[in-house]
């Protein structure tokens, strides 16, 4: 009797043990990957979302860079081998849902994700230094119209957003420019600065813009923005907004406290000061939605950019 008792003493601690992690969550830090190079204004903001989320949980937000595939590498890693515990996240670009449906991939971002909340989204242009001869979008246009295939622009990466849309741009108006893709924005910037290409696409450096360095030509949201309300956008020339929304995902089939805990947390974070006046600073703007909202929209969205891809041409061949 007592070995047996000794047993089933054995059993309820290890059963509690194991409960304990999640009843306690977080116990430890949690680790955020951001699938972007450091310094761009993506791994800005999150940055600041990470620190907002550590006064909200009680407990460090470890970030890690994990640039790569058009920014689906860090879904992918966690999606492969993370815990569900609550413990490893991940910034979820749009090229998460994209990805897929180019390139055969080890995972299916709708259901093999947690979707905790959307955050934030992107307001995309096509900038310029601010010694280039070309001054206007116009000026752009009429260029490649002339000399096809000589100027190249900057991307965050094969597959993104702004890879697509300004594919679509020059299938639509029968140009041809050049792609040249980066593992984040910070590193197209650069590019664009060093004069390794001449225009850069994406969230425009806006600490350089006011400073004179780089000129917006185009904006690519819904309507003009504040900060370059002279420079026409993508909806007022072809009837185009090209936003992106992004968000923060968990391993499938995440612990109900750690997921319940986590969503409260980002609900509370994504309204702090500190992180609005970073995203301001880097060109976003808030756009949060509940992980029920953010998973539907997901599914629509899915489909959504598989029909983009498919008609660019870019999609899996059989």
């Amino acid at each position: 009797m007592l070995h047996a008792s000794r047993v089933l003493v054995g059993l309820v601690v290890a059963v509690f043990s194991t409960m304990a992690p999640a009843q306690d969550y977080p116990a430890r830090p949690v680790t955020l990957l951001v699938p972007w190079s450091a310094g761009g204004p993506t791994d800005i903001a999150v940055r600041a979302l990470g620190d907002a989320l550590s006064k909200q949980l009680n407990q460090r937000v470890l970030i890690e860079n994990r640039p790569g595939a058009g920014g689906a590498l860090a879904a992918q890693q966690m999606a492969a081998s993370a815990k569900p515990d609550g413990y490893t996240l991940a910034q979820m670009p749009l090229g998460v849902f994209r990805l897929p449906h180019m390139v055969k991939t080890t995972f299916d971002p709708v259901n093999d994700i947690t979707w905790l909340a959307n955050i934030a989204g992107y307001d995309f242009g096509v900038s310029v230094r601010a010694d280039s001869p070309l001054k206007t979008w116009n000026d752009l246009i009429a260029f490649v119209r002339a000399n096809p295939g000589k100027l190249a622009y900057s991307s965050p990466g094969t597959g993104t957003s702004l890879h697509l849309t300004m594919d679509d741009l020059m299938a639509r108006l029968k140009l041809n420019w050049l792609h040249v893709p980066y593992k984040g924005s910070a590193d197209a910037v650069v590019a664009l600065l060093g004069g390794h290409v001449d225009a850069q696409a994406g969230t425009p450096p806006w600490e350089m813009v006011t400073a004179g360095k780089v000129r917006t030509l185009v904006m690519w949201g819904n309507e003009r923005n504040p900060r370059v309300p002279e420079v026409p956008t993508l909806k007022e020339l072809y009837g185009i907004v090209a936003n992106s929304p992004w968000g923060i995902g968990a391993p499938k089939n995440l612990d109900p406290v750690a997921a319940k805990v986590l969503q409260e947390a980002i609900r509370r974070a994504v309204d702090d000061p500190v992180f609005l006046k970073s995203l301001e600073r880097v060109g976003m703007s808030r756009y949060y939605m509940t992980g029920e909202e953010y998973a539907k929209w997901i599914r629509q969205t899915s489909e959504e950019e598989k029909r983009a891809v498919e008609k660019l041409g870019l999609g899996i061949k059989q």
